[in-house]
């Protein structure tokens, strides 16, 4: 099987680029990746003398680029979109190219080669789930800011191609990754990096938000698993059900490093700071019989003792707006 991941030098790509590859020795990825804000090919080190992979700097937009991709690849990956809720409040434009336009492109490919399509998606295009059950994938999507705005926008494109021209297609949504390579602008490698530097921690609000947590392998693993055994046209969500507040993971980042909890400084809330995310992940376990693997905690600590063991991968990326306490107050190009 011959594989285009797009995206692939980012957190959630590039973990499921080293994930297939271990377990798919034999199958061929093409990576193609811009190189913008999250991806570094430093992720991919381990695998980049791999006879079967290749890397492509380009932009997914790039129709031509795109299409003499894809007539030669069964299965189409996305994960390349702009991904950061903070940045798409300061400059929705980028996040509307890419996360709509791109998905377009990738779409009109898999229309004329018949490529499986796997759209990356996120719980985050339902929308605050404050007073709401856990959200299926039948719930209808209400999203809160300019970034998730953009993802439900693309995922109602795949569903389009779906039902016009019937394409082979699937739409995961997945709750928040953690784990070894996230770009230093997150929440738990930022609270890492700013506690090991003796910085202030900022929580937005009063850090009571609640989000649900997978370890990215989980995740990368569901994706794999959905390409063998997925119906197409479908949507499914992925969860490990770890709902905590954002507090909660500070405060036991700051444990797991021997810091104070002196450390965390509330900071003013971002503008329409969803309260809760939660989904309900029955469906692919039923379907596909997936289930998360990883321990919570226990991928906290690895993830935690990474970062300190792996300086010499975030210390070029740490800047001022990577750390940036309140990033949509920035300028962003």
């Amino acid at each position: 099987m011959k594989i285009l991941v797009c995206g692939g030098a980012g957190f959630i790509g590039s973990a499921f680029i080293r994930n297939y590859l271990k377990n798919n020795p034999e199958n061929e990825v093409t990576n193609l990746d811009s190189l913008t804000i999250g991806s570094n090919l430093k992720n991919l080190q381990e695998i980049e003398k791999n006879k079967n992979y290749q890397f492509i700097k380009d932009n997914i937009k790039n129709q031509k680029i795109v299409d003499d991709l894809a007539k030669n690849v069964d299965v189409i990956v996305n994960f390349a979109a702009e991904s950061h809720v903070d940045r798409s409040i300061a400059n929705p434009k980028t996040f509307l190219d890419t996360n709509i336009l791109g998905t377009y492109s990738l779409l009109e490919a898999t229309k004329k080669y018949d490529n499986l399509f796997i759209h990356v998606s996120t719980d985050e295009v339902y929308g605050d789930a404050e007073n709401e059950d856990s959200f299926t994938e039948k719930s209808i999507v209400n999203p809160s800011n300019p970034y998730s705005a953009t993802k439900a926008s693309s995922d109602h494109l795949v569903s389009a191609y779906y039902r016009t021209y019937g394409i082979k297609c699937i739409t995961t949504r997945c709750t928040n990754n953690f784990g070894p390579y996230q770009f230093p602008e997150k929440l738990i490698p930022k609270t890492i990096i700013r506690a090991k530097k003796d910085l202030k921690i900022p929580l937005y609000g009063n850090g009571e938000q609640i989000r649900s947590w997978i370890y990215v392998y989980d995740h990368v693993q569901a994706i794999e698993e959905l390409i063998s055994n997925g119906k197409f046209g479908e949507v499914y969500n992925i969860t490990a059900w770890n709902e905590i507040t954002n507090k909660t993971i500070v405060e036991n980042i700051l444990k797991l490093l021997n810091k104070s909890k002196d450390l965390i400084e509330n900071v003013e809330d971002r503008p329409g700071h969803d309260k809760r995310y939660s989904i309900d992940a029955s469906k692919i376990q039923k379907e596909i019989k997936w289930k998360p693997k990883f321990d919570f905690n226990e991928s906290l600590k690895d993830t935690v003792e990474w970062y300190n063991k792996k300086s010499s991968w975030w210390e070029s990326l740490v800047d001022e707006k990577s750390l940036h306490p309140q990033p949509w107050t920035l300028k962003w190009e």
